[in-house]
Protein backbone atom coordinates (compact mmCIF):
# COMPACT_ATOMS: atom_id res chain seq x y z
CA UNK A 1 0.00 0.00 0.00
CA UNK A 2 2.85 2.49 0.51
CA UNK A 3 3.47 2.49 -3.25
CA UNK A 4 -0.12 3.51 -3.90
CA UNK A 5 0.13 6.32 -1.36
CA UNK A 6 3.37 7.54 -2.87
CA UNK A 7 1.85 7.52 -6.35
CA UNK A 8 -1.15 9.47 -5.05
CA UNK A 9 1.10 12.11 -3.46
CA UNK A 10 3.16 12.45 -6.64
CA UNK A 11 0.02 12.89 -8.76
CA UNK A 12 -1.42 15.48 -6.39
CA UNK A 13 1.85 17.44 -6.40
CA UNK A 14 1.91 17.32 -10.19
CA UNK A 15 -1.69 18.50 -10.37
CA UNK A 16 -0.85 21.44 -8.11
CA UNK A 17 2.43 22.35 -9.85
CA UNK A 18 1.30 22.07 -13.50
CA UNK A 19 -0.85 25.24 -13.59
CA UNK A 20 1.96 27.28 -12.05
CA UNK A 21 4.46 25.91 -14.55
CA UNK A 22 2.15 26.81 -17.44
CA UNK A 23 1.58 30.29 -16.01
CA UNK A 24 5.34 30.82 -15.72
CA UNK A 25 5.94 29.72 -19.31
CA UNK A 26 3.18 31.98 -20.65
CA UNK A 27 4.58 34.95 -18.72
CA UNK A 28 8.07 34.34 -20.14
CA UNK A 29 6.68 34.13 -23.67
CA UNK A 30 4.71 37.35 -23.20
CA UNK A 31 7.77 39.20 -21.92
CA UNK A 32 9.91 37.88 -24.77
CA UNK A 33 7.38 38.91 -27.44
CA UNK A 34 6.47 42.30 -25.92
CA UNK A 35 8.30 44.11 -28.75
CA UNK A 36 6.21 42.42 -31.45
CA UNK A 37 2.78 43.31 -30.07
CA UNK A 38 0.74 45.59 -32.32
CA UNK A 39 -2.64 47.21 -32.10
CA UNK A 40 -5.61 45.95 -34.11
CA UNK A 41 -5.61 48.80 -36.65
CA UNK A 42 -1.94 48.27 -37.54
CA UNK A 43 -2.44 44.51 -37.82
CA UNK A 44 -5.41 44.90 -40.15
CA UNK A 45 -3.52 47.39 -42.30
CA UNK A 46 -0.57 45.01 -42.56
CA UNK A 47 -2.89 42.12 -43.48
CA UNK A 48 -4.54 44.15 -46.24
CA UNK A 49 -1.15 45.19 -47.53
CA UNK A 50 -0.14 41.51 -47.77
CA UNK A 51 -3.17 40.51 -49.84
CA UNK A 52 -4.34 43.61 -51.69
CA UNK A 53 -2.37 44.41 -54.84
CA UNK A 54 -5.12 46.37 -56.53
CA UNK A 55 -5.63 43.68 -59.17
CA UNK A 56 -8.02 41.58 -57.13
CA UNK A 57 -5.48 38.78 -56.71
CA UNK A 58 -3.37 38.16 -53.66
CA UNK A 59 0.41 38.06 -53.79
CA UNK A 60 0.78 34.50 -52.58
CA UNK A 61 -0.35 32.95 -55.85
Amino acid sequence: MPAGSLLFVVLVLFALAAPFALWYLVERERERDADNVTDRRSAERAARRDTDTGSGRDRTR
